[in-house]
């Protein structure tokens, strides 16, 4: 029973795919109900399907929004709560990194991009749900970071500052809701096979070269991180808050020499 998410419902944003999806669909299986939302209406209804037919008819909703728009946002927790009346779990998964580079090159506009994407649409739907949580003294937020959170980079540098205050603000959050019994921890993963990471395993030399010094010698796997947000959703983690797990295949323990 530690690990058992009935009756329980979970926003995730950015789960028609990747890690997000991943997470949806094994909270689905601990037995939550789930919201998908990624910016394309096709893909969440195609995810939110399969998780109804593995799991039964209404274990899942299509809630398309764009974590650009704090209005697609609203929109997203009001059909979460429509469909179950209340929202137990928060996963913050979505996220963009429209610049490659050195921070001296990136354009106001990316950066602030960067910025409102992976902090801003955070700090909004935490505005949205917390209340809620706090009200019924029971809710659990995770926020997906990244290893980048610990690390400088010549080429990801921007994305990897918005990582490092996500981590910040979870443990900010961790202070604040605490009294309420509301639980806020961030998950931050390696390199994983997703989409979002294609240019980092597409091809074989590069690929190589990223996992020769990890000492599991491989890329990980987006189920390999949906794990730790059941986890961390579900009662095993009831005295755990302000907390980052590392799911990096041994990345950043590594000396690099």
């Amino acid at each position: 029973m530690l690990f058992d998410l009935k009756g329980k419902t979970a926003v995730i944003t950015g789960s028609s795919r990747g890690i997000g999806r991943a997470i949806a669909e094994r909270m689905a299986e601990a037995g939550a109900n789930v919201a998908i939302s990624s910016r394309k209406a096709g893909p969440c209804a195609e995810a939110a399907a399969a998780i109804n037919k593995a799991h039964g008819a209404g274990r899942a909703i299509a809630a398309p929004a764009n974590i650009s728009s704090k209005d697609d946002l609203a929109g997203l927790v009001a059909a979460a709560r429509k469909a179950w009346g209340r929202i137990d779990i928060l996963v913050c998964n979505a996220a963009s990194n429209p610049y490659f580079g050195p921070i001296a090159g990136v354009s106001d506009e990316q950066f602030r991009k960067t910025l409102d994407n992976n902090i801003l649409s955070t700090h909004w739907l935490v505005q949205m749900v917390a209340p809620e949580m706090a009200a019924r003294r029971d809710g659990s937020i995770v926020i997906v970071s990244s290893i980048g959170a610990f690390r400088g980079s010549p080429s990801i540098g921007v994305y990897n500052i918005t990582k490092a205050a996500d981590i910040q603000l979870a443990r900010n959050l961790a202070i604040e809701l605490g009294p309420s019994n509301v639980r806020v921890n961030c998950i931050a993963p390696g390199l994983i096979r997703t989409d979002f990471s294609r240019a980092l395993w597409q091809d074989e030399k590069t690929l190589k070269r990223m996992t020769e010094p990890v000492p599991l010698r491989r890329i990980g796997e987006a189920d390999e991180v949906a794990g730790a947000a059941v986890y961390l959703a579900s009662p095993a983690a009831s005295f755990v808050t302000g907390a980052t797990i590392v799911i990096d295949g041994g990345a950043t323990v590594t000396t690099g020499f």
